[in-house]
């Protein structure tokens, strides 16, 4: 008995491979390239309290080009994208209440 692939379910060839063309990696590139520039310039200048926030907003800029073109995941199911933006907010939460706990901590000073 064969079987033929009528379009629908898991063995269906309906999601094929996008293929990225190299101008968008080299524009990528270019701006991952930008963007380190960007992180060195950054840790160069004081922000003061705001070192952090600025050290993770540049690399979740440049993670989030990694995720989209080199992972595929612009191009992939709305489903991997619904998973990591989970993941990624738990990540946020996380540092968020690290963060707010570190930071309304009382500093003790040492009688030493």
């Amino acid at each position: 008995m064969a079987h033929h692939n009528t379009g629908h379910g898991p063995s269906s060839n309906s999601h094929a491979h996008h293929i990225i063309p190299m101008k968008v990696y080299l524009s990528v590139f270019a701006t991952l390239l930008v963007m380190t520039l960007v992180t060195v310039w950054a840790a160069t200048h004081d922000f003061g309290v705001m070192n952090t926030p600025v050290a993770l907003l540049i690399a979740t800029f440049k993670a989030t080009l990694v995720l989209a073109f080199f992972m595929h995941l612009k191009y992939d199911n709305m489903m991997n994208r619904v998973i990591i933006a989970v993941a990624l907010s738990f990540v946020f939460l996380l540092f968020l209440f690290s963060g707010l706990d570190i930071y309304t901590r009382i500093m003790e000073h040492s009688t030493l």
